[in-house]
């Protein structure tokens, strides 16, 4: 037997205690483009069928020898390929019986007595599904190949931002002692441009520590599990609100809370959602003489969809691609401070609870950030 995924001729199984039926159909199929190999045994059928694999098996239903009837053909055919197409030839009497067969997993059957015409269509048909079976396992075969490769891969990262980020943390708290022990015990005998060189090395220092802080947060996130429950989200977001009007300063910010469906998610990780969301919104809305934020929520078929609106500086939608990534920023770090990490890690939260999020904002007329909670 030839190999069913390189050959082109497919390879066509007759199994049929009638030697005259199976030596016709082996004389007559070659001229319409298949290999016919025929059997009038069942068990020596399977025996071949051990040996290597064929396309397609056309059997009896009702076979004597061995006392194996189609059904245990099939049955044991399948076993040994479970990709393999089976037909069943039955009498007009054995109707019923041949539906048994559809059942245990016969793809088609044929009426006896039959002309060529009729059973080259359902050749056909059977190997198209053959074909589409067998490419679709292909696909999901390199799908958890290339799953696997991705998982692997992100672990890496994960682990390998981790280590990064940790082992950074002690020779900047080195910098920063040391830096900050000159400015105190020597800033009168130091000349006043080394000061501001010794300012620019500790204000370095302080944002790498905050890049660094935010790889962990980042890393953190793709090993720490999740703790589902229901979630009031209209309570999470006005005590994040209070919070961060309590560290804005003497500024007026109007905070709208709509009404908000609850959703079962994890509270902690999806409060930080929020906390970067709103403290996003509050930032660029600095400018602002009037600055208005507004939180809304929906129920979209089988999603809890939430938007964080404000009327801010916005941003240029040719750049969104970036507003995700770490450490991605659409400012300049001298017009608004920040690392870049905090949509990074809001967009972690929300993938790993298998939802999406997504930004919508024009240039000067602020931005509104929308994301989804399934269920």
């Amino acid at each position: 037997m030839t190999d069913p995924m390189t050959d082109t001729r497919p390879l066509v199984m007759i199994v049929d205690d009638d030697a005259a039926q199976v030596q016709a159909l082996c004389r007559t199929l070659p001229a319409h483009g298949y290999d016919p190999i025929g059997f009038t045994d069942p068990e020596a059928a399977l025996a071949a069928l051990r040996r290597s694999k064929c396309d397609l098996v056309l059997a009896d239903l009702r076979m004597m020898p061995g006392g194996m009837d189609g059904i245990a053909l099939l049955q044991a055919a399948l076993q040994l390929d479970p990709d393999l197409v089976v037909i069943i030839m039955t009498g007009a009497g054995t109707i019923a019986t041949a539906v048994e067969a559809m059942k245990a997993g016969a793809l088609d059957y044929i009426l006896k007595p039959f002309k060529l015409s009729m059973i080259i269509p359902v050749l056909e048909r059977a190997l198209a599904v053959r074909r589409l079976r067998l490419e679709n396992a292909a696909l999901e075969r390199r799908v958890r190949e290339h799953t696997a490769e991705l998982e692997a891969a992100n672990r890496e990262l994960e682990a390998f931002s981790f280590s990064v980020a940790h082992d950074l943390r002690s020779p900047l708290t080195v910098i920063l002692g040391y830096a900050d022990t000159l400015i105190e015990d020597f800033s009168p005998q130091l000349p006043h441009e080394a000061l501001v060189q010794l300012e620019g090395i500790v204000a370095g220092a302080e944002q790498m520590r905050r890049l660094t802080d935010g790889l962990l947060r980042l890393s953190r996130l793709g090993r720490q599990p999740l703790s589902r429950q229901r979630v009031d989200i209209a309570a999470l977001v006005r005590e994040v609100a209070d919070e961060l009007r309590r560290t804005s300063g003497p500024r007026q910010i109007a905070v709208h809370v709509g009404e908000l469906p609850d959703c079962v998610a994890d509270q902690a990780l999806l409060r930080q959602v929020f906390v970067n969301l709103l403290s996003n919104a509050f930032k660029f809305t600095a400018t602002r003489s009037d600055p208005v934020i507004a939180v809304s929520g929906r129920t979209e078929a089988s999603e809890r969809i939430y938007a964080v609106r404000d009327n801010g500086t916005g941003f240029d939608m040719s750049q969104s691609e970036k507003l995700f990534g770490a450490f991605q920023r659409l400012h300049a770090t001298d017009q608004y401070e920040g690392t870049g990490i905090g949509l990074s890690i809001a967009a972690r939260v929300v993938q790993r609870h298998g939802g999406r999020i997504w930004a919508e904002s024009e240039v000067d007329r602020g931005a509104t950030f929308r994301f989804s909670i399934p269920g």
